[in-house]
């Protein structure tokens, strides 16, 4: 069968094509460039726990050691702490890291892939579709055509593979705009990001009254300053100026030494694709939507498009068409990009309002505060991984359903399980194989070779359940799982998602769960797929 061509050779399209590698999906990548990425210290992304995971479990490379987390979180408005959070283990911190250091990464572990061909200058300027497959033409030094299984575009906000498509991508543009700086210097605090709103110093020039400050290593810090609606120009001395001012500022009054790296002007844009599916053609990534006010960063959301869509193209790849779980990608990933969005969009007149609203609501700039924290640390509506508790793949209330602290269709906690080889590895680390996870709640297995529990009890029957599920799955066994009571099974989607959980073995309803999983019967999708001519 013909690969999958992912055009776009950005954080996104290359964690697509190592994530179908990884599933044995042989990929082509067209990358318009030289096949390497320019250093852009200003140019950096916050990846949550669950991203940073998924990167780190495909490249092999420590990112925290690329990167840098936070060691706590501070808010401040004029000269008021409003909120600290220290980040001690209890809650996961977010990960800052340059995104030509992740995309180098992601390139370096692309390295020697045999299933992976990445084709450097070459621009994609065509596309022809039919029910068995899809060609691409690029130009270039070594333009010629490529022939495809299916199409992915990864390839950022000016999508060709959008336009050729003839997509819609409606949205506001210019909702945010940050005059944005990378330098080295020793702030008053170690290794903790801040938002200061309203700082008690006089900015210089159009100002917003807000920045944010983010450490990178080495000492290196980004910060953000929020500007006014409008297309005021920001020179290089305006920005010099603001430097200097908020590095005064947080020093109490005079600017502490710094050596400046990089400069730039970030503008957030809303828009959201009218279609993340034609037919063998995807989109993904900026492609797909753009967002990335008050902290939500439209990379994260990217790699969460291709950790969702990567297991249902390997499974349509090995198998055939699997029409609703093909269709079920556009369904789950643009809910919750579109909630994400009404959110922000809802959230901004408030949080941009002024001292009049302040006047008239008491005690809304502590939840201003609070609205913006959950933002940039991933938290509610405006940062929280989303879930697919409406996902066609969700299956029917079961009778052996039983509640835990992960909601249906959120991520799951990463807990320690022992594998079917005897080892202890993290749930995350299993995930990605294309394979579902069943996983068994025994509270004191930790504490035992496996040989002496894995025919005990309830495991060999949850094992032959397991054995004649319609789809691969790997069996696991934890000594426990945030709310879920002894003899639990959980059932997880290859991409981590929590499908059911269900108490004790119940070999019906683990099957009927399964089944919706993968978008139904194989046999009733193999005969739509048969007689579908387009989307």
């Amino acid at each position: 069968m013909d690969p999958v061509i992912i055009v776009g050779a950005g954080p996104v399209g290359l964690t697509l094509a190592l994530a179908l590698a990884r599933q044995e999906v042989p990929c082509v990548v067209l990358d318009e460039g030289p096949g390497k990425d320019e250093p852009r210290a200003a140019r950096t992304v916050v990846l949550r726990e669950d991203t940073a995971a998924l990167v780190e479990r495909l490249t092999g490379v420590p990112l925290a050691r690329a990167g840098a987390r936070w060691a706590g979180w501070r808010s401040m408005r004029r000269k008021q702490v409003m909120r600290e959070i220290v980040f001690d283990g209890t809650e996961p911190a977010p990960l800052h890291i340059a995104q030509h250091v992740l995309t180098g990464a992601l390139r370096a572990a692309l390295t020697g892939e045999r299933l992976v061909k990445v084709a450097v200058e070459s621009r994609l300027d065509g596309i022809e579709q039919e029910p068995s497959g899809v060609t691409a033409h690029t130009r270039g030094p070594k333009g010629t055509w490529w022939r495809g299984s299916f199409l992915v575009g990864c390839d950022g906000p000016r999508s060709t593979v959008r336009k050729l498509q003839d997509i819609r991508f409606p949205g506001r543009t210019a909702v945010e705009r940050h005059a944005v700086a990378a330098l080295r210097t020793k702030l008053p605090w170690h290794d903790e990001a801040l938002l200061h709103r309203l700082p008690p110093w006089r900015m210089s020039g159009p100002s917003a009254g807000e920045v944010t400050a983010r450490p990178l290593p080495d000492g290196v810090w980004r910060l953000d300053w929020l500007l006014p609606p409008g297309k005021d120009l920001v020179t290089p001395e305006l920005l010099l100026t603001r430097i200097r001012e908020t590095l005064a500022g947080w020093a109490g009054g005079t600017t502490p030494p710094y050596e400046l790296l990089d400069t730039g002007v970030h503008t957030v844009h809303h828009r959201l694709a009218r279609r993340w599916r034609a037919d063998r053609v995807f989109l993904a990534g900026d492609a797909a939507h753009l967002l990335g006010a008050l902290g939500t960063h439209g990379l994260d959301e990217g790699l969460r498009d291709a950790d969702n869509l990567a297991w249902k193209l390997a499974l349509a790849w090995h198998h055939g068409p699997h029409e609703a779980l093909l269709d079920s990608y556009q369904t789950e990933r643009r809910a919750v990009v579109a909630a994400r969005l009404r959110a922000a969009d809802q959230a901004l007149p408030l949080l941009r309002g002024g001292a009049g609203l302040r006047a008239v609501v008491p005690g809304s700039s502590r939840g201003h505060d609070a609205l913006l924290t959950e933002g940039h640390l991933g938290h509610g509506q405006l940062g929280a991984p989303g879930t697919y508790a409406d996902s066609p793949l969700a299956p029917q209330l079961l009778d052996g359903q039983t509640p835990v602290e992960t909601p249906l269709g959120a991520p799951v906690t990463d807990v320690r399980v022992t594998a079917e080889d005897g080892t202890f590895v993290r749930l995350r680390d299993r995930l990605g194989r294309g394979a579902l996870l069943v996983v068994l709640i025994a509270p004191g297995t930790g504490v035992w070779e496996r040989k002496h529990w894995v025919g005990a009890g309830i495991m060999p029957q949850l094992a032959a359940a397991v054995t004649a599920l319609p789809h691969p799955a790997e069996l696991l066994v934890a000594e426990s799982y945030p709310g879920a009571a002894a003899h639990t099974v959980l059932l997880v989607r290859p991409d981590g998602h929590l499908v059911t959980a269900l108490g004790g073995v119940r070999p019906a309803d683990l099957y009927a769960a399964a089944e919706a999983t993968v978008g139904g019967p194989v046999k009733a999708q193999a005969e739509a797929g048969a007689s579908a001519g387009s989307h």
